[in-house]
């Protein structure tokens, strides 16, 4: 067992720290108005956030404390009960459906998104057994085709809810992982023209899937239908300009952009706190990725650098979707924007994985 420092990343945990400031006092901000109306509590959002924010850190201090390599021998464990939760969430009357989605678990507000634990028990897995079967990893039959088959199944699975974002989130985030691991570039070519037919023919299957790639293309084609939403995120960002409009004084959180506390806050954001403001946030995330990067390549041994791999892969690929679709250069997902988006099973999964990071910088050379 590698020697352990007395202490993890400081930098890692002070940046995560202030993403979660910064998303819950964003949350309050977005939300109030909405939450005043429909709940007659303005705080309504707030305190859900809040109860998930000690949650996520608690689990993030379990984790530190847990030594990671302690975490693959549970691997293949948490993963079947993983995909038993995916199982069990389409089941009529079991699952929740918010948003068009059956994807939830639990009582009213309290809920858990199977979909959102799935990704980190697909890195953990991974990451087990490819530094376990590594001389495998360029071959087909005995490398590759295990993983994709596992990968595939849990994104049919996620893709019956439907929730397309999640899934494309995790698939990607397994590819790097594989990529990184070593795998044959032809082997991804090839899997690239499979992955792009699939993707297409997911789209084409779903009437809405083609009116947010028709809306994302030419939003004015129907600005009160499927091109609302970035229509009114842009108009939420451009009126920012430098410094914002001021905390608390965002205008289209007005019943103008649905939602803004979820996928679109940091809309919200930018026009509040300005072109400051959403630079201040996009550098902290580089920070986070920087800090990850250097986990990962200094990690012990070859599963600590897949896992930290996996898991700031996953952070990166969220962060890039979601201000991609809220600055209009993506088509609409419903992906969150880790640490600030509201939303108990995307904080706490995101701060168990800080959590994960800090516990392999405990023993990095």
């Amino acid at each position: 067992m590698p020697k352990v420092r007395t202490t993890p990343d400081f930098l890692l945990f002070v940046v995560t720290l202030i993403l979660v400031i910064i998303g819950s006092t964003m949350v309050y901000s977005a939300s109030a108005v909405w939450a005043e109306y429909r709940f007659q509590d303005p705080y309504f959002f707030l305190k859900r956030q809040l109860i998930f924010v000690v949650v996520g850190f608690i689990s993030m201090f379990v984790m530190v404390q847990v030594d990671y390599w302690r975490l693959k021998r549970l691997a293949n464990i948490i993963l079947i009960v993983c995909f038993a939760l995916l199982v069990i969430v389409l089941i009529p009357g079991v699952g929740l459906v918010r948003g068009g989605a059956q994807s939830w678990l639990g009582v009213g507000a309290f809920s858990i998104q199977p979909s959102e634990f799935m990704k980190l028990a697909m890195i953990l897995f991974l990451a087990k057994y490819i530094s376990e079967n590594q001389k495998y990893i360029t071959t087909w039959k005995k490398g590759l085709l295990p993983v994709f088959s596992l990968v595939f199944v849990a994104f049919g699975l996620i893709m019956l809810q439907p929730d397309l974002g999640t899934g494309a989130v995790m698939v990607m985030t397994c590819v790097l992982l594989i990529f990184v691991a070593g795998a044959r570039i032809s082997h991804f070519l090839w899997l690239g023209g499979v992955g792009v037919a699939g993707f297409v023919g997911l789209i084409a299957s779903a009437p809405y899937r083609l009116e947010r790639i028709s809306s994302f293309m030419d939003p004015w084609q129907d600005p009160l239908g499927s091109g609302f939403q970035i229509i009114q995120s842009l108009f939420a960002i451009a009126p920012g300009g430098i410094l914002g409009l001021g905390l608390g004084h965002s205008r289209q959180k007005y019943f103008y952009l649905p939602e803004p506390q979820t996928d679109f806050i940091f809309a919200i954001l930018a026009e509040e706190l300005g072109f400051v403001g959403g630079t201040f946030v996009l550098v902290c995330f580089a920070i986070l990725l920087w800090r990850g990067l250097r986990i990962a390549i200094h990690a012990p041994d070859l599963y600590g650098t897949l896992f930290a791999t996996g898991i700031i892969g996953m952070i990166a690929i969220q962060v890039m979707i979601n201000i991609g679709v809220v600055i209009g250069l993506m088509p609409v997902t419903g992906i969150t924007l880790p640490m600030l988006s509201y939303g108990g099973s995307s904080l706490t999964l995101m701060l168990t994985t800080i959590g994960v990071l800090l516990n392999i910088s405990r023993h990095i050379r």
